[in-house]
């Protein structure tokens, strides 16, 4: 099972395996140096997420994969921005601050959870603009932040094909919107990602606005 779990697309394994192959492919990717923190941050995510559920799934797999796809697909071995990257909806979703992040990890890994972090739409806020006016602010000065979150849009935005709902054209219009600004965010000159790796994340971006289209005129 090992062997097919290493070269399995993620969203395969979450069809095929669910959260227990996803947590074994995290597992298996994962470097010595760092590994018991990224483990803790694991088991932490786990117990924050456990209650909760995206449309056909944990919602666990969410931040799982975007972990495994920076591991896997963009060769981050970095603990503090893999610990960030499991936690990267915790200030969002549950009641943790990024200053329980910071105690139980540290301030680092806390401070790319922020900067990934959605702040409240205020009251009478376009919903895409709030989201749009997020990304080309904090991210701009968080290069491993830029990271997180170009994972994160994969999974939400490519992945949006496998979601079924009233969410998803919605979803869809918000996440095409903020492509030009990752598409910046991801060429800028500091963004730590090897050349082939942006060619490849500029790939899944072009997938993403596809599938968008599709959504959208469907």
């Amino acid at each position: 099972m090992e062997a097919i779990l290493r070269v399995m697309p993620l969203h395969a394994i979450t069809e095929v395996y669910g959260t227990e192959g996803l947590s074994r492919r995290l597992d298996l990717e994962l470097p010595p140096t760092g590994r018991a923190a990224v483990a803790s941050a694991a088991r932490w995510a786990a117990e924050l997420h456990r209650d909760q559920r995206r449309t056909r799934e944990p919602y666990l797999n969410h931040p799982l994969r975007v972990t495994i796809r920076m591991l896997s697909r963009y060769r981050v071995t970095d603990p503090d921005v893999l610990v960030a990257g499991l936690l990267h909806d915790a200030v969002e979703d549950q009641p943790v601050t990024v200053a329980d992040i910071a105690s139980r990890h540290n301030e680092r890994a806390a401070r790319l959870v922020a900067a990934v972090t959605v702040p409240p739409r205020p009251p009478g806020a376009d919903r895409v603009d709030h989201y749009v006016t997020h990304l080309a602010g904090p991210l701009a000065g968080e290069p491993w932040a830029r990271v997180i979150k170009l994972s994160d849009f994969t999974d939400n935005g490519v992945g949006l094909i496998h979601s079924t709902g009233p969410l998803v054209r919605r979803s869809a219009r918000k996440y095409e919107a903020a492509l030009p600004i990752l598409r910046d965010l991801l060429d800028r000159a500091d963004t730590p990602l090897a050349p082939d790796v942006k060619t490849h994340i500029h790939r899944q971006l072009d997938l993403a606005r596809e599938r968008f289209t599709a959504i959208l005129t469907g």
